[in-house]
């Protein structure tokens, strides 16, 4: 098995501003996986919130050596390998998840949700992200998104209630609101989501930063909308500690190391009585297309990622008005574009 890498950098059509930061340009890491004359494909997306760069993505790909495996249907044991070469790196090895599979449907002939024995047409409606911004350009942000039913809506900032203004000024639509971790104090964050359930909104996500459990905790108790882990939920063995703090939980493929973990998760939480959300970072259409095929599992998605960008080097599972279209080619159904 051969594996190679390439950096990506993808351009927003915004700049796309939430509660901690502000990105113009996103770099990524495609990986490729070759055995036996046919090619998988993975993604790794770095997120500073998990200390992860472009940098830590290659190093961790330099430590890779597949030369003790087969070929990529030993999928258990190499990813087993690859989680225990270090710890963190969740998107890097995610990559290698992601191409295994890819290579795993390719080499079978059939889409990854025919593997998973799922049904493309129950696919979960996907929103559309909002990003922080002034009045004047949410505006435009949100003709821009005509299309998608469901809008997604980052705050977490002092003029919240500008920003949810603004919205309202110009839709009804359907919003989700993702505070990523940005209300600090438990009594702003019950006050804010009080003032939002007169607004239509589903529900909030990662109200709180992750480290304050006990407060979300509390902050649960005295609120009707339901509350979603994002930053709090990285893998499988955080989810019992959560059912008491939150609603549901945020799954993300760059997050958790991939589509194997992503799918215990996905059961873990059902079990739980937890709703299901898939998200993604500002991906390709390779990593988006690798979530999509889960999608039937799932009550929310927000995978968005590529549509967010000018320039996909890929074209796989498209969003067309928040429906999340996969095609039947084998894998992930992605090419690489000319």
């Amino acid at each position: 098995m051969k594996l190679s890498w390439k950096q990506y950098d993808l351009h927003l059509r915004h700049a796309f501003r939430i509660s901690r930061g502000v990105e113009v340009v996103d770099p990524v890491m495609i990986v490729s996986l070759e055995h036996d004359g046919i090619v998988g494909y993975g993604e790794a997306s770095p997120s500073p919130r998990y200390n992860e760069t472009i940098q830590t993505i290659d190093a961790f790909l330099k430590r890779v050596d597949l030369s003790h495996f087969a070929d990529p249907f030993r999928a258990e044991s190499i990813i087993l390998y690859v989680n225990t070469l270090a710890s963190g790196n969740t998107c890097a090895k995610c990559a290698i998840d992601i191409a295994i599979h890819d290579w795993i449907g390719k080499k079978l002939g059939i889409p990854l949700y025919k593997f998973f024995g799922l049904d493309k047409s129950k696919a979960a409606l996907s929103s559309f992200t909002i990003g922080i911004d002034s009045p004047q350009m949410l505006a435009q942000k949100v003709h821009e998104a005509e299309e998608y039913p469901v809008l997604k809506v980052k705050v977490g900032m002092e003029n919240d209630r500008e920003i949810i203004g603004a919205i309202r000024h110009v839709t009804d639509k359907v919003l989700r609101v993702d505070a990523n971790e940005g209300w600090t104090k438990k009594e702003v964050a019950l006050e804010r989501i009080k003032w939002l359930q007169d607004e239509n909104v589903e529900f909030v996500e990662q109200p709180m930063p992750a480290s304050q459990l006990d407060d979300i905790k509390w902050l649960r108790d005295k609120v009707e909308m339901p509350l979603i882990a994002d930053e709090s939920v990285i893998g499988l063995t955080d989810i019992p500690k959560l059912a008491d703090a939150f609603d549901g939980i945020n799954i993300k493929l760059m997050k958790c190391t991939g589509i194997r973990e992503a799918t215990r998760m996905i059961h873990t939480a059902r079990a739980m009585h937890m709703k299901i959300m898939m998200g993604c970072m500002i991906e390709t259409a390779v990593a988006i297309s690798a979530a999509a095929h889960l999608a039937p599992l799932l009550d929310y998605a927000d995978l968005d990622g590529n549509v967010l960008i000018t320039d996909d080097p890929f074209d796989g599972a498209r969003n067309v008005k928040g429906k999340l279209e996969l095609n039947d080619s084998p894998g992930l159904g992605v090419v690489l574009r000319q």
